[in-house]
Order: structure tokens, then sequence, then C-alpha cells
């Protein structure tokens, strides 16, 4: 009786660690981040992966391939009036949000299919807008890739890159 008491004591800390385990965070939460930009309130929904050793520009994320700017579903970026990015109006709505980077220029998409998992039914016929912007090595290392909503810009940061447009 005694060694039953024992085994299922074993079996109980067995499945509580299995358990415990099971409830870690995921490697790539989801974030979101809003702020306004001349009156218009803008909302970027993300996976938010990490740097985690790995070398990011050129290989976990490949040069001249359409990137989801993110983890997981395709980022959302959502501006409820029309804004200007780098000169061209962007109208009032929800858009997927892809980046094709690139060292010495990295294109800025707008997709009207704002749901979607990851670039893999991307559509460029779908696109509202594409704008060219020079990314920039950023003074140290960011972790987490994180987007910040700034009075004039958005910027996307993560591991040694910021890529950012002017938003009026």
């Amino acid at each position: 009786m005694k060694a039953l008491k024992n085994q299922f004591a074993v079996l109980i800390a067995l499945f509580t660690l299995v358990f415990a385990n099971a409830q870690d965070k995921p490697k790539s939460p989801a974030e979101t981040v809003t702020g306004k930009i001349k009156g218009a309130t803008i909302t970027i929904n993300y996976g938010s992966p990490s740097v985690r050793e790995r070398k990011i520009w050129g290989e976990l994320v490949p040069f001249d391939a359409v990137w989801r700017a993110g983890a997981n579903d395709a980022t959302t970026f959502e501006t409820d009036k029309e804004i200007t990015i780098e000169g061209s109006k962007l109208p009032a709505g929800k858009y997927s949000f892809f980046v094709i980077p690139n060292e010495k220029e990295s294109t800025i998409i707008f997709n009207k299919e704002a749901k979607q998992w990851g670039a893999y039914k991307y559509d460029e016929k779908k696109d509202q807008l594409r704008v060219k912007v020079k990314p920039k090595t950023a003074g140290s290392s960011v972790e987490k890739l994180v987007y910040k909503i700034n009075s004039n810009d958005v910027v996307l940061s993560w591991d040694t890159w910021n890529i950012s447009f002017s938003v009026k």
C-alpha cells in the first residue's frame, strides 16, 4: 500500500511538472501599440519575436523577400483617418503590414487583406500602398521586436536595425 502511495505521489508530481512547463510564455507574444499622429489614431498589432542569438537581417529574415514584419499572424496597421506615409496618401482603414528588407533600401507595404497568417498568401495585387525607406543601424541591439509611434513617424526596431517611415 505504501508503494502504491509513493507511485501515486510521483505520478502527481510528474503531471504537475509537465503542466507547469506547458504554461510557458510564448516565444513571440502578441503585442499592440497605439498612438496619435496629426489627429489620427494608429494601432499596430504584431507578434514580438526575440533575437535569441540568431542572425536576423539577411538570414532569419531574408533580404528582398516579403516579411510579415513580426511573428505568427501578419502585422496589422490601422488608422482611423487618412494619413500620408512618406509623401503618399493612405486611406483610413485596417491593413496587413509587410516589409521587404534590404540593407540599402527597404519596401514598406500596406495590403488591403488585413487578416492573414504570415505572408504565405500575400497578394501584391491587394497592396494599397508601397513606399521605400532606408533602414538605419541602431545604436544598440534590441532583443524583442518593437514598434514605436512617435509624433511624426513609426519605427520598427529589432536587433541592430531601425526601419522608420514618416507619417503626416
